[in-house]
């Protein structure tokens, strides 16, 4: 199979929030067994010349970045200091790469044996010159865009690893696929998932001693979860760590079996959805190798349903190893131990977030301790000891209205009204944090010198009440919760501005022994890039509003910044060619928050086609400017109609089934189809023929004819169609429900506002 250029889409899919799910059970079977010829420690060619001596001392050549966090460590800090608060004015584009697709952007390039190495949306794999930016192959895994509807949170991907002259991809639809570094041809390609579920990969792979590791996404769809190892050279699973029970609660013949007999089983009753629905916990992030101790530790996502009550109804167990840090042997995968961030997890607080290895004095008389650590989506701040999981300290780096603290046995002492979600009984207390969590996927890094870890931190609240139509239905969005529950079917002017001010990031220098904030600089708005650290004392981070700034990682103050013109959330790294160092990230607007929250943000972030942009001291290159004909003029292309019971009808079922791709309250941002002012609405059959016999499969947008009748699907015309009119210049809210449904509504009616945070 010969490299294939990519070629822009506008496909209509993914789905929205924490991020993603798991694969399934025997799922292993070779799609295009290839093994390679080269049997040595190093690839015959020299490309990708990478072996487990090079992994383990990649700290100490820094002018290459050779795994996704930088270093077995996964501190994203290089020693590399040629960049300097007294040079870094002279920090300039040196070279720019189109990446021809408006999806969601998050990967952080690997540079190995001088050439760089990278991923964007659909899977597709790059390797450009690190120096000028020149291409030198496209590998496109030719991915089905029907897949994309699977996919929580846009078909993103962060990134790939290197060993043993092959380049190593996770790709969307389950796959894992071995490159040849020098081509790009496919050495080998397994299924690590059963396709016939909603699996999804978005994360990078790591290579632990002759493996590499994947996990998988899909728990907002319902999958159960699990962490895999493949062997590098010939594709064959060598173990496998399932993260939730068998439904029998039997053996899977997994390396998880024997602690699910002794402790995991009996913390999830007999019965419920998750029997059904795989009951999630998928890995879909961190994956970080101990050397010391020899032990892979990884994330575990949120339950699948979302919900408890549905999930697991007739037990009160905590349900592990659910949105919780598990260790086991890097040899085998059997069970080392296991910290649970959010027993019971009941609003999607994942603990799959960026997990990094330090040695800190934390021990009751100031003695160093190997720590692992973590800043997952409920807010606190975790330091476990990485031997054996004992908590040493754990307090909150962002705002949070769930849980008071921690107890002496490290489970939170949860708010009473956190866990109230009948819709009978709710007294209206919004959540923070929301599904999207104070810290998502965009990785942290650590400054070990200054001993500070920075955290791309948000604010942002949300409803959880239980939605009172739910029907299990995995593969589409089966949570559990009612995102209609809330929403105003009108609201007034500045309803929107307001959710924009309500939604606050915060970049946290946070001193992990001292568990307390070192300083903080708020951003604009919710949802900004990764950290990147230096030994110059520098640290940078990318912005929702594309600008991409370093700051002087002792105080915060702000020393350099420029616009990138997109999107800038993926985490930057770092590398060094004849004496000149190189700082590069990559850009594209999208991901779950780029496709649920577009209305937060409409405005300062349009869409953009991704791109890979390197700096360098003295750099002589442009970032090319926005390209507005991706910017669609917004006219109605229908009459509003409908009755007032159609117009709320058809907010429910657009809330439950659309908003999570094409934005709340019918507002996109731009990256998939804005549906008011979509040509489809202007009539009927056009919007039946697409949302109900799956006209647009192949772009994405697959048929919903399963979860919705064709009175369902002309209902949400009818909303999407009212919200188009509700933005016509110099007609008022008034205007717009006399025409739709008649006089006699109250345009100044208090609106609801809590729900549309979701």
């Amino acid at each position: 199979m010969k490299p294939v250029r990519l070629v822009a889409t506008a496909a209509l899919s993914a789905l929205w929030l924490t991020a993603c799910g798991n694969p399934s059970e025997d799922a292993a079977d070779v799609e295009a067994p290839n093994p390679p010829e080269a049997d040595g420690e190093t690839s015959s060619n020299g490309a990708a010349a990478v072996d487990e001596a090079r992994l383990s001392n990649a700290a100490s050549t820094p002018a290459e970045w050779l795994t996704y966090n930088g270093t077995y460590e996964e501190q994203r800090h290089s020693t590399l200091a040629g960049i300097s608060a007294e040079n870094i004015s002279e920090l300039a584009p040196t070279w720019t790469y189109e990446l021809n697709t408006g999806r969601g952007i998050e990967s952080t390039p690997i540079v190995v044996d001088g050439v760089m190495y990278l991923t964007s949306s659909w899977s597709v794999v790059y390797a450009l010159d690190p120096v000028t930016g020149e291409e030198l192959w496209v590998h496109d895994p030719e991915v089905d865009r029907a897949v994309g509807v699977k996919a929580c949170c846009d078909v993103v991907n962060r990134g790939v690893a290197v060993y043993d002259g092959k380049v190593f991809v996770g790709v969307i639809d389950g796959r894992l696929q071995a490159l040849d570094a020098e081509t790009g041809e496919v050495e080998w390609s397994v299924v690590t998932v059963d396709q016939s579920k909603p699996y999804t990969i978005t994360g990078a792979p790591r290579i632990v001693k002759g493996n590499v590791l994947i996990g998988n996404g899909g728990a907002e769809l319902g999958v159960r979860g699990y962490l895999s190892a493949y062997d590098t050279e010939t594709g064959d699973l060598d173990w496998r760590f399932y993260t939730v029970p068998n439904p029998n609660k039997e053996p899977d013949g997994a390396a998880s079996d024997a602690i699910f007999a002794e402790l995991a089983n009996d913390t999830w009753g007999d019965d419920g959805a998750w029997v059904t629905d795989g009951g999630g916990g998928t890995v879909w992030d961190a994956i970080v190798y101990d050397e010391v101790n020899d032990q892979v530790i990884f994330g575990v996502g949120n339950g699948s349903p979302w919900n408890a009550d549905i999930r697991d109804p007739n037990s009160d167990g905590d349900n592990l190893f659910v949105s919780s840090i598990v260790a086991v042997d890097a040899t085998t995968g059997e069970y080392k131990w296991h910290y649970q961030t959010t027993p019971r997890d009941n609003w999607d607080y994942t603990a799959t977030q960026h997990i990094m290895l330090a040695d800190l004095p934390v021990g009751e008389n100031g003695e160093t301790r190997r720590v692992a650590m973590q800043a997952p989506k409920n807010g606190f701040f975790y330091v476990v000891d990485a031997e054996t999981g004992e908590l040493i300290s754990g307090e909150p780096y962002a705002a949070i209205n769930w849980a008071e603290g921690l107890d002496e046995d490290g489970r939170p002492i949860e708010n009473p009204e956190a866990r109230n979600n009948d819709p009978e009984t709710y007294a209206g207390f919004v959540q923070v944090p929301a599904p999207y969590g104070a810290h998502n996927w965009h990785p942290m890094a650590m400054n070990p010198d200054l001993g500070l870890v920075y955290i791309p931190a948000m604010e942002l609240g949300q409803a959880y009440i239980t939605d009172p139509r739910f029907q299990s239905k995995p593969a589409k969005w089966n949570t559990g919760m009612d995102f209609s529950a809330g929403m105003p079917l009108r609201y007034p002017e500045g309803t929107v501005q307001a959710l924009r001010a309500a939604a606050k990031g915060t970049l946290v220098a946070w001193d992990p022994v001292a568990q307390e904030a070192r300083w903080t600089v708020e951003h604009g708005a919710g949802w900004n890039g990764g950290i990147l650290s230096t030994a110059s004392g520098i640290i940078f981070q990318g912005q929702l509003d594309g600008t991409f700034a370093a700051y002087d990682g002792a105080t915060g103050e702000e020393l350099w910044s420029d616009q990138l013109n997109s999107g800038a959330l993926s985490g930057p790294m770092t590398y060094e060619v004849d004496g000149e160092q190189h700082v590069t990230i990559t850009t594209g607007w999208g991901h779950a928050y780029g496709l649920a929250a577009g209305m937060l943000f409409k405005d300062a972030v349009p869409p953009a086609l991704g791109k890979v942009i390197t700096f360098k001291l003295g750099g002589e290159a442009e970032i090319p400017p926005l390209d507005t004909d991706l910017i669609v003029e917004p006219e109605p292309k229908a009459e509003p109609f409908g009755d007032e019971e159609m117009l709320e009808a058809g907010l429910i079922h657009y809330s439950r089934n659309c908003g999570v791709c094409h934005g709340l309250l019918g507002i996109s941002s731009g990256v998939l189809p804005d549906l008011r002012w979509s040509t489809y609405t202007a009539s009927a059959d056009a919007w039946n023929n697409v949302v109900m016999n799956g006209a647009l499969a192949s772009n994405g947008m697959v048929s919903f004819s399963d979860v919705l009748t064709p009175e369902d699907s002309e209902a949400i015309r009818a909303y999407v169609v009212t919200q188009a009119h509700m933005n016509r210049e110099g007609v008022s809210n008034q205007d717009i429900q006399e025409e739709a449904v008649g006089p006699g509504m109250d345009p100044d009616a208090e609106p609801e506002l809590e729900a549309d945070e979701q």
